[in-house]
């Protein structure tokens, strides 16, 4: 059993590292997060009673977990345990964390009105859902396939979509399912509680019903941000500035710590980083790319 643990490791890092040389590297952390995962993580037993909070079970959606239970498009399994179990977040008693919950309480001062409204009621709809998209006459279908292009849409202008760029569709859509199930399977499996389960003076300005880690706004914003580069490489600041946005809003709001939206974004280019090797993503990216070169 250990050998058999140890190769899979083995395979599990050389799909992360080896196949994935043509890959753009992750960039470094830059502002306030880079600021705040230096300070120490760890529990402080001054304030123990913090670690005890989880998300609570009442919160769940319970449509949410059925994502642990699909069946990835180019991840194997395997892969989704192995990047599952290598993210963690700070201790709730921790430095950082008390950091950055006090950076929440900041932005809850200062935040204006558009940005309350841009970030609630814009940017928080966002978002592609697989199951939607299983039924072609779901009513909402098409706005599904629309939210799948917001970040090409936004860069390229509106002829980037489904109907005219169908091969990047099927990418977009690989990715964004894997995503999906990453996302969940991630969530439940560490049950970080949200700000507001542990600051009672945050005003979110929305109540979630899945647990924090990892932003799964972010993760999607960012995950397609690096496919999309993949695609058009001269555009790759444009994309990661709206995936940034997207992270962003989601500290406007006093819903996730900046250490969800860090997380996510690392893990978006390790998830990316471990479909490199899949020959069937490989193929799709191909595709796509040939769409681009028209």
């Amino acid at each position: 059993m250990i050998r058999t643990s140890f190769y899979l490791v083995l395979y599990v890092c050389s799909t992360l590292t080896v196949l994935s040389q043509n890959l753009h590297p992750l960039e470094v952390s830059k502002g306030h997060y880079a600021a705040l995962e230096v300070l120490d993580s760890g529990p402080d037993p001054s304030r123990a009673h913090l670690d005890k909070i989880k998300y609570p079970p009442s919160e769940y959606r319970s449509g949410t977990l059925i994502y642990v239970m699909a069946k990835p498009a180019y991840l194997t399994s395997d892969q989704v345990d192995y990047l599952k179990n290598d993210i963690a977040h700070p201790a709730n008693s921790s430095d950082q964390t008390r950091a950055e919950l006090q950076f929440l309480l900041d932005w809850q001062e200062k935040r204006t009105r558009a940005q309350e409204e841009r970030a609630s009621n814009f940017l928080a709809p966002i978002g592609y859902w697989p199951h939607i998209s299983i039924l072609a006459d779901h009513p909402r279908y098409q706005e599904n396939m629309q939210h799948l292009f917001y970040e090409g849409r936004t860069v390229m202008g509106d002829q980037c979509n489904a109907k005219n760029y169908p091969a990047t569709a099927k990418l977009m859509e690989g990715v964004t399912k894997d995503m999906r199930i990453m996302e969940f399977t991630v969530k439940y499996h560490l049950l970080r509680a949200r700000p507001y389960h542990l600051e009672p003076k945050l005003k979110p300005l929305a109540r979630i019903s899945s647990p924090s880690l990892a932003s799964g706004h972010t993760l999607w914003a960012y995950i397609q941000a690096f496919t999309w580069s993949e695609l058009i490489p001269e555009k790759r600041s444009e994309f990661l500035e709206i995936a940034y946005e997207v992270g962003e809003s989601r500290e406007i709001m006093g819903i996730h710590y900046p250490s969800d939206e860090e997380a996510a974004r690392v893990l978006a280019h390790k998830m990316l980083s471990a479909m490199w090797g899949n020959p069937t993503f490989q193929a799709d990216l191909e595709k796509a790319r040939l769409e681009w070169k028209r």
